[in-house]
């Protein structure tokens, strides 16, 4: 039997696609059946639209761009049987939503919460749109968030600590936090946790969700930094901290909770960058020493010692294997 708890991925592009082809696609295929919406490009630039979307047990996350187009969740599609919600924000201005007898004109960058029960219109009338669209069942969230229907087809308080570690959250959920059944059902989880901070969990549910959910997006957040910047020599538990907004010593028991130290993270990471590129053939004419400085190394000394201890082999040997093997 199959693992309920397998991701599902999906990726289009109409640039696949001869240009004739693709206002069929949008309308016949790629609207109505998987999306749907009914699809309408708008303008005379050539149509563009782009997903990748991935489905978890309670859990949707898709990543778009498009050209100017109107998508309608029609009456006869709002009659699907699905109910749940759906929170998006679009990186573009000119963005037009109809939907429960309002209409709002949300800025760049805002985030809406829309009823896949109910008939929307969302227009977007200018260059290439990206966005990010969420969506959770309605009977998780009416759980979490009192009064949950007054969010629908309203904006989100924008520049919010949960919104904004949402979008960073689901942007950077990778193979390693979706690799086990386990983790796909902790990532859930602490999705709907920040979804339900966003719309304005109760009292009880914000207390579970800043103690779950935040904790793991910030944590996240943090080691996405880290791996961006290990070539920093001077990168410290305090500048990381003072980079996110939070203390040293909030840093130190994030990644306590995760089983590890700051220290030891970040040398993991290091020595991995270094192992990586000692392998890598473009890599094969540049010293070792070098490559171990780009990394964050100052200290070779140290550096030989952490790596033959991780590798139970030196750099030498590491690259004069990967030599033989090409």
């Amino acid at each position: 039997m199959p693992d309920p708890s397998d991701v599902a991925t999906m990726r289009f592009s109409t640039a696949a696609l001869p240009e004739r082809e693709r206002v069929a696609m949008l309308r016949d295929f790629i609207g109505p059946v998987m999306a749907r919406f009914d699809v309408e490009p708008l303008g005379d630039e050539p149509v563009h639209f782009e997903i990748a979307a991935r489905a978890l047990p309670e859990l949707a996350i898709s990543t778009l761009a498009f050209s100017p187009l109107r998508a309608t969740r029609t009456r006869a599609l709002s009659a699907d049987g699905n109910d749940s919600c759906l929170l998006s924000w679009i990186h573009s201005p000119g963005n037009i939503l109809e939907h429960r007898g309002r209409e709002l004109k949300p800025a760049d960058d805002t985030g809406t919460l829309l009823s896949m029960a109910d008939p929307f219109v969302a227009t977007t009338l200018s260059g290439i749109a990206r966005g990010v669209s969420i969506n959770v069942p309605r009977k998780v969230l009416s759980a979490m968030v009192p009064r949950l229907e007054d969010n629908f087809g309203l904006p989100l308080v924008p520049g919010t600590e949960a919104l904004r570690l949402l979008e960073s959250y689901v942007g950077l959920l990778d193979q390693r936090e979706l690799a086990t059944p386990e983790l796909r059902r902790l990532a859930v989880t602490h999705v709907h946790d920040l979804v339900a901070l966003a719309l304005g969990a109760s009292r009880e549910a914000a207390e579970i969700a800043n103690g779950r959910g935040l904790r793991a997006a910030r944590l996240t957040a943090i080691k996405a930094d880290i791996r961006a910047a290990l070539a920093e020599q001077g990168l410290s538990l305090t500048t990381l901290a003072a980079r996110h907004g939070v203390s040293p010593r909030y840093v130190q028991v994030l990644f306590e909770s995760d089983g590890i130290t700051f220290s030891q993270f970040l040398l993991t990471e290091r020595l991995e960058r270094v192992h990586r590129m000692l392998r890598d053939p473009p890599q094969m004419g540049r010293s070792i020493s070098t490559i171990a400085y780009e990394s964050g190394f100052s200290d070779l000394s140290h550096f030989n010692r952490a790596f033959r201890r991780r590798y139970g082999a030196t750099p030498s040997d590491v690259r004069a294997a990967a030599r033989r093997e090409t």
